[in-house]
């Protein structure tokens, strides 16, 4: 996982309500236990048609959309069931945040594990996103700010574990194994 600290990027906006789990990654693509690859099936029953062919005005593939890490997402975003392979799928394809005025906590949770920075903001903040597709916004994760120009900087909240771990580019796992002296000395301490 790659450390977050800044993200500069314009924003792709689906402003779709309750945009679920299986939309965003269908059931088929679940097979698979490793995360590469998986972006080019995310939003795949909307992004392609029966033939498998892109379909021409589907937000991801118009050329705006080429290279943005940050989409902002319609209200409850992720609801569904839990599924690993959503988060997967955004960060394949190159997303690296995702906003909205609400993230189901089972997704959220995800997210923070592997890599892909869910901010909720204020419905005002997210009027403003929605309204201005493209917009070019900066995410500080180290202030926990979102920079939306127009509007400025606006304070998101992150539990303070998941943040460490994004800012250093560690899951849970790498930073226990970072913490085996600590844990081998405290052994002998506690055991000897």
């Amino acid at each position: 996982m790659e450390p977050i600290r800044t993200i500069r990027s314009r924003t792709v906006v689906m402003a779709r309500t309750n945009i679920d789990t299986d939309q965003i990654m269908p059931a088929r693509f679940l097979r698979t236990t490793t995360r590469e690859g998986l972006g080019q099936h995310l939003f795949a029953d909307w992004r392609y048609d029966a033939l498998g062919n892109p379909i021409a005005d589907f937000v991801l593939n118009t050329p705006e959309a080429a290279g943005c890490q940050v989409l902002v997402a319609g209200h409850n975003f992720a609801c569904g069931s839990s599924r690993e392979h959503a988060p997967w799928g955004l960060y394949d394809y190159g997303f690296r945040a995702v906003i909205s005025t609400e993230i189901a906590d089972i997704f959220r949770s995800n997210s923070l594990k592997n890599g892909l920075l869910p901010i909720i903001v204020d419905e005002a903040t997210h009027a403003a996103l929605i309204a201005a597709p493209g917009t070019e916004v900066t995410i500080d994760l180290e202030r926990s700010t979102l920079d939306i120009p127009g509007v400025g900087a606006v304070a998101f909240v992150i539990e303070a574990f998941a943040r460490y771990c994004l800012l250093n580019g560690v899951d849970e796992t790498g930073y226990l194994l970072a913490q085996s002296r600590a844990i081998d000395a405290y052994e002998q301490r506690a055991f000897a």
